[in-house]
């Protein structure tokens, strides 16, 4: 009998990198946000609000890194990595066009919006001036996305760690100079973004150049690309529903709670992206797998990423439950604070175990392709179980802990629902596409 277990040096070998690049993108943000404090209030929150419009924006086209992974991996594993290539070829035209859409429309509706979220004042003023300039980095930052889906695929990951630390490490040092020493405060930051992301694109514009495949755009391949995205887009904009009536619902709670919220919410986030490292690489070596008709492999491969992500998560549980009367004061010292974090922390705490394992699943059935099930099943889970609780916690004063307990209920009716699709044979579609 063979051994179909992926070792798992392979798996960390794939994962490393990814979390590399998931975790560059917020540092560079500290970074930026670090320069942009010190100049005072308004450009600070000139920040917050054009970069959470950047943001939600991208976030809804992550298609183009994780549909291309999918597709790309099938092929690569079917022996046919010309065609791979040209996956990530299509994916880059895609990028480019609907970055260019962006940087139109973000000019025309850069300040409605603003005003929409901030009122009619300096810090609309403010984040209008910001964004106007970092929506030109719009078609680079997409380019990028695709170009970490398509060497996904192919089961490279250590260059677009590369590719995007060198940008994001020329605007570190660039941020600084053009904010400070040239004197363009707030503009200066959105230049420095634009540079980072451009410098980045280029080097993955030059890794497609060098593989010796067709760079024309195939109208057929983009379709087919845009039919999954579809998909990831209606399952990303549930996950941005729940969060957003998680964070309106904390506001109206009090002061305290949205504090509370936002500390444990952004150490989730960043547990996330180890987690979600991890979903790289199960999605990469899945899709390779049936991709080249092992099905057998595939099948038993999923069921080993999922004991290493309940592994993971139940460390990460471990670790947090010891550090919780600490962690949490060197996020604040405000006492109101303070006080309502146990009220989070806890479910915070015993869902990491539930997320490891609901994010290589995850992982597992976007590197099958498996996208519309996954849409259906986010979608259903936030319907049914994070949106009416949290709703109710507002209606009945329960406070965060009725949000984290929709969060809790959204995330079983995950776990449930992957596993039950793990353990059916719907997923495992062998050849090279879906």
């Amino acid at each position: 009998m063979t051994d179909d277990r992926v070792p798992a040096r392979r798996v960390l070998g794939l994962a490393a990198p990814a979390l590399g690049v998931l975790a560059a993108e917020p540092l560079y943000v500290l970074v930026d946000t670090a320069v942009v404090g010190h100049l005072g209030a308004l450009p600070l929150a000139g920040l917050a609000l054009g970069g959470v419009l950047f943001t939600q924006v991208a976030a809804q086209l992550t298609f183009l890194s994780y549909g291309t992974t999918s597709r790309t991996a099938r092929l690569h594993g079917a022996g046919r990595r010309a065609e791979a290539v040209e996956e990530g070829v299509q994916a880059t035209w895609l990028a480019i066009g609907v970055g260019v859409l962006l940087v139109v429309l973000g000019q025309l509706f850069a300040p409605p919006l603003a005003r929409l979220l901030a009122g009619d004042g300096e810090v609309a003023a403010a984040a209008v001036s910001w964004l106007r300039i970092a929506l030109f980095g719009a078609p680079f930052v997409l380019v990028t996305m695709a170009g970490n889906g398509w060497m996904r695929g192919v089961q490279d990951t250590a260059r677009p760690l590369r590719y995007v630390l060198m940008g994001n490490g020329l605007s570190a040092v660039l941020c600084p100079v053009l904010v400070y020493w040239a004197g363009w405060g707030l503009e200066g930051s959105a230049i420095a973004n634009v540079v980072a992301q451009v410098v980045s694109a280029v080097l993955f514009f030059r890794a497609l150049s060098v593989e010796h495949v067709a760079l024309r755009p195939v109208p057929a391949l983009m379709r087919a690309q845009l039919g999954l995205g579809r998909d990831l887009v209606l399952r990303s904009l549930a996950f941005q529903a729940c969060f957003v009536s998680a964070a309106s619902v904390a506001a109206r709670t009090s002061i305290a709670a949205v504090g509370a919220h936002q500390v444990v919410l952004q150490l989730w986030t960043a547990l996330a992206l180890v987690l979600d490292s991890l979903a790289i690489a199960a999605q990469s070596i899945v899709g390779a797998a049936l991709g080249a008709g092992e099905r057998v492999k595939a099948r038993r491969f999923a069921w080993q990423i999922t004991r290493y992500g309940l592994v993971f998560g139940v460390l990460l549980g471990i670790v947090f439950a010891a550090v919780a009367g600490v962690l949490p004061k060197v996020f604040t010292s405000d006492a109101g604070v303070l006080a309502e974090i146990p009220h989070a922390w806890w479910f915070f705490v015993a869902l990491q175990p539930i997320a490891g394992v609901v994010f290589a699943l995850d992982g597992v059935l976007l590197g099958a392709g498996d996208t519309a099930f996954l849409r259906t099943a986010t979608l259903l889970s936030a319907v049914v179980g994070f949106l009416p609780m949290v709703w109710a916690s507002l209606a009945f004063g329960w406070g965060l802990v009725g949000i984290w307990t929709g969060l809790s209920a959204f995330m079983v009716l995950r776990l449930v629902s992957v596993l039950l699709r793990t353990r059916s044979e719907g997923w495992s579609v062998v050849g090279a596409v879906r």
